[in-house]
């Protein structure tokens, strides 16, 4: 069972063309760059915002108060809509895999339903179609800025996501969700971080408990983390759900905004103390993180197999997009790994008691930044299906 929402996503590539026009015409200053991330209420904050990622090769998710913004800005680029949310873009996913499984949904539309794979089983807890489309910003390394007093060159591919769909704000629950998690053998929990409402928040977070005591002994519930558009919210949400969660996973983005400080992704010993600074606040029975460089699992379990199969699966997202194939997989998979990250998951598994993976090199012209936590997810969780229950 792989919840909690999904929505349509409108994918686009950034152009210096197009952003060094948006700089003139807003009239954006390289001093609001460095100054502390604001509210994106309009298209000129999105366009900042965009740029303070962008300067650093971040990744992020905000809620945007205008919906038109996200539609104005949209338009200026060449789009493409996909399904997004992390448990559709696992769910299609581990279908490619053989197997199986059924998505909860929030909200659904006649192009989520053209574009949703045939015979992939959903529920859904909206009472009518509802449209809220996500805006997934991608840009390349390399990308060069050159308007105003702004002159930058993105360090690093990424993406960003932006968002204001009420229907995944209220995350309600299907009244049979209980009845169905008593026949799962995996129940992927996402999506909450884009509630905004405290009081709808809690009372969603007290049914879903609820619903989870119907879930059988060795039963694996994942929880994958994101950025909240409610920054609070998260240590609710995981004060809420830790102690019914078995795997908790997160990016490198999501780690570091936890830490308030830059981790050296391939230093064991500086990732080593991050690990026992996030642990203090997220003592799930397994962490898993998931970086551009390596995979690791630090707790109970063995995940080497899982963490592998999510990175095979998430690289040849990124070198192939939606469209790869399982020749491309096999391709992939016989490529050789980063030397620093083979180097890096070495050290960290002598001197931790984690599984850890390294990373595939890679040098693409054009790659696929949107989804590849999401596809990362779904291949480690068809690795831990196969397997069967604990």
């Amino acid at each position: 069972m792989l919840g909690l929402g999904g929505c349509v996503d409108y994918e686009l590539k950034l152009t210096a063309d197009v952003l060094e026009k948006l700089i003139i015409a807003y009239g954006v200053r390289a001093a609001e760059l460095t100054s502390p991330a604001a509210a994106v209420v309009d298209e000129r904050d999105l366009v900042v915002s965009i740029l303070r990622y962008m300067s650093r090769g971040a990744g992020g998710e905000h809620y945007v108060a205008s919906a038109p913004a996200l539609t104005a800005f949209a338009d200026r680029f060449p789009r493409r809509e996909t399904l997004g949310g992390t448990s559709v873009r696992a769910g299609i996913l581990m279908s490619r895999l053989g197997v199986p499984s059924t998505l909860h949904l929030v909200t659904v539309n006649d192009t989520f339903r053209r574009l949703l794979p045939a015979g992939t089983e959903y529920v859904t807890s909206g009472a009518a179609d509802t449209f809220y489309p996500h805006l997934i910003v991608q840009y390349d390394r390399g990308l060069r800025l050159d308007a105003g007093d702004i002159a930058m060159t993105a360090p690093a591919p990424n993406r960003l996501i932006y968002v204001n769909d009420p229907a995944n704000g209220d995350m309600l629950l299907t009244a049979d969700l209980g009845d169905r998690l008593a026949a799962a053998d995996i129940f992927l929990i996402s999506g909450l971080n884009a509630m905004r409402d405290r009081a709808e928040l809690d009372a969603r977070l007290a049914l879903l408990r609820d619903h989870m005591r119907r879930l059988r002994p060795g039963a694996v519930t994942y929880f994958e983390d994101a950025a909240y558009h409610e920054p609070a919210f998260s240590r609710r949400v995981r004060e809420a759900l830790l102690d019914r969660i078995d795997v908790y996973g997160l990016n490198e983005d999501e780690l570091q905004s936890y830490l308030n400080r830059t981790v050296d992704l391939l230093d064991p010993a500086d990732v080593a103390e991050a690990l026992t600074e996030v642990r203090a606040l997220i003592p799930a029975p397994t962490l898993v993180l998931h970086t551009k460089y390596w995979a690791l699992a630090h707790g109970r379990g063995e995940y080497a197999e899982a963490l592998d199969t999510g990175t095979v699966m998430a690289a040849t997202r990124y070198a192939h997009g939606d469209d790869f194939t399982d020749e491309d997989v096999e391709r992939l998979r016989r490529r050789p790994r980063r030397p620093e990250s083979v180097a890096f998951a070495a050290a960290m598994r002598s001197r931790a008691v984690v599984d850890c993976v390294p990373g595939f090199a890679l040098d693409v012209e054009n790659p696929t930044t949107v989804g590849l936590g999401d596809t990362f997810v779904g291949g480690f969780l068809a690795e831990v299906a196969r397997k069967g229950p604990r």
